[in-house]
């Protein structure tokens, strides 16, 4: 298999991927906040949550739903600033994860990358992060 990257370059693929992967994993990960409700311990991140409360009409308590999962909807995300951080975040990752897998295609096709395209990678890398 041919490439046309430079060692740096390979360095740089293999590097974006691991940054890129961090990166969605800390995006999907429910650990971003971490503290204590109803004498629980809860923890929530922009896209999913741990042990959180849910009102139950029938008998008119607050009880606490010891799992983990995604907000029901959009809408369900506690705030504004909290649905753009879901959404500005999650881009970055896509593209992140975009040039990541572009680059360690590079190291396996030949003139796949040229300087060009390394340095509009660079700029969507830059943009990503």
């Amino acid at each position: 298999m041919a490439s046309s990257l430079t060692c740096a370059g390979i360095i740089w693929a293999f590097l974006s991927f691991l940054c890129a992967a961090a990166s969605c994993v800390g995006f999907f990960m429910p650990y971003w906040l971490l503290g204590s409700q109803l004498e629980k311990s809860v923890s929530f991140g922009t896209f999913r949550r741990c042990s959180y409360p849910v009102r139950d009409e029938s008998r008119q308590t607050t009880m606490m739903v010891e799992q983990c999962g995604r907000y029901a909807s959009f809408q369900a995300i506690p705030s504004a600033e909290w649905r753009i951080c879901t959404v500005v975040t999650g881009l970055g990752c896509g593209l992140l994860l975009l040039v990541a897998l572009t680059a360690l295609m590079g190291c396996c096709v030949s003139e796949l990358i040229s300087r060009t395209v390394g340095r509009v990678a660079g700029g969507i890398q830059f943009l990503g992060g």
